[in-house]
């Protein structure tokens, strides 16, 4: 199984191009099973998740063409096996976008219920709710949501909580529904946004993206586009982490600060120097960071998957922060891991509480999840001595040739065996 060793305490300098978001590329790729005819993506990560979502919309018939340079063409001309089986949902819980697609374009869906990190209960009712409110008919049996409609139906649908993944599914499956769909209480994320461009592109009808509530006005079919994925912000967000962490002057290429309004902002706080113009960040770190609390929320409140990374810079920053997770309650794990780094970390419930020290020092960690990962990234460039973290699997679901960038970036890493 592979490990990443990174040999810390060096800054970071240079230059580095940002990924097209994951969060994005996989519902878009969703909505390839909305027509017949081919959707063209561009800036499409290689990713594992990615690569997973391929073979998952593969075996259901969709035509997929292979990825070259950040493209991806996919062509769901029939949709002859509308089911996403355990054994792929299992590893990746955006399977679960498959569902409002398949009952929109097939009428009929059998999707496993999802599984993906174990960083707490992410439920699916939220989605199941919406789509029985557009007329669909869903039962559970032996762990698969078997799903059927003869034609959607426009419907007022207030969801209880925000939720990205229902957001998206509920969009999707609305898109093709007879009739007018209203969304309230729906998720913000620039990726929802990023999503709802390219259906529009397709010929469907939704106002108001980017907000609390959506208008989506059914129509009979959608026809084929071109789409540009977004930048992943979340892969900016980590590496002006870990320059905050690790100290250095480094500019990102490719990216889009109007969609890191909170991670920029607690990073100035933290001493950073940041400067945005068009697709550039420029981030400059001279010093020892200071310490930042904060509390993740919803979009456009600071993301939960960037709570890990931030951690990771407290760890040596000046000060005590307050850490605390309100999304999911079982995103402090990888905490036991920068103890074993030399981090200061007290939890009280959902709180962490950091107390800087001056430096940490290399130890063998583990990762518990995707941005646990990237957490202990963060922590072992600005470690002393080596850091060699183990189950790295779960890195390569969501960061594009991660050691590579950061080598460019002046850091020691590799990936060994």
């Amino acid at each position: 199984m592979d490990k990443l060793r990174i040999t810390g305490g060096r800054p970071l300098e240079g230059e580095v191009r940002v990924s097209g978001a994951k969060n994005a590329a996989l519902p878009i790729m969703c909505a390839a099973l909305l027509t017949d005819q081919a959707l063209a993506l561009d800036n499409v990560p290689r990713l594992m998740d990615v690569r997973t979502m391929a073979k998952l919309l593969a075996q259901m018939g969709v035509r997929i063409g292979a990825q070259e340079d950040g493209r991806l063409e996919l062509q769901a001309a029939v949709v002859g096996h509308p089911e996403a089986p355990y054994d792929l949902v299992k590893t990746m819980r955006a399977s679960v976008l498959v569902l409002g697609p398949l009952l929109a374009r097939c009428g009929r869906a059998r999707v496993s219920l999802p599984g993906g990190c174990a960083i707490g209960a992410r439920p699916v009712d939220q989605h199941v709710k919406g789509l029985q409110a557009m007329g669909a008919e869903i039962s559970v049996e032996r762990g698969y949501m078997n799903a059927s409609a003869r034609r959607l139906r426009g419907a007022r649908i207030v969801m209880d909580l925000v939720t990205v993944t229902g957001t998206e599914n509920l969009m999707m499956a609305a898109v093709l529904a007879e009739g007018t769909t209203v969304l309230e209480n729906a998720a913000c994320e620039p990726e929802i946004v990023d999503l709802a461009r390219v259906l529009r592109s397709m010929g469907a009808r939704i106002e108001g993206a980017g907000t609390t509530t959506l208008r989506i006005e059914g129509v009979r079919a959608l026809q084929g586009a071109r789409h540009r994925v977004m930048p992943d912000r979340i892969e900016t967000g980590t590496y002006l982490a870990a320059v905050a962490a690790a100290g250095g002057k480094v500019t990102l290429t490719g990216t889009a600060a109007d969609t890191l309004g909170a991670t920029i902002d607690k990073l100035s706080d933290a001493g950073a120097r940041i400067s945005a113009q068009g697709e550039r960040i420029d981030i400059e770190m001279a010093s020892r960071p200071r310490a930042v609390s904060l509390s993740t929320a919803p979009y456009p409140g600071f993301a939960t998957d960037m709570q890990a990374q931030v951690m990771a810079m407290d760890c040596v920053a000046d000060g005590t922060a307050h850490v605390t997770e309100t999304i999911f309650e079982n995103r402090f794990m990888h905490a036991l891991e920068l103890q074993r780094l030399g981090a200061d970390i007290v939890i009280h419930g959902n709180t962490a509480i950091v107390k800087g020290v001056e430096r940490l020092q290399g130890a063998n960690v583990m990762a518990t999840d995707l941005r646990a990962s990237a957490g202990l990234v963060v922590a072992g460039l600005a470690a002393q001595g080596e850091t060699v973290i183990d189950r790295i699997y779960h890195l390569d679901r969501g960061y594009e040739a991660l050691e590579d960038k950061l080598s460019r970036l002046g850091a020691k890493i590799a990936r060994v065996r």
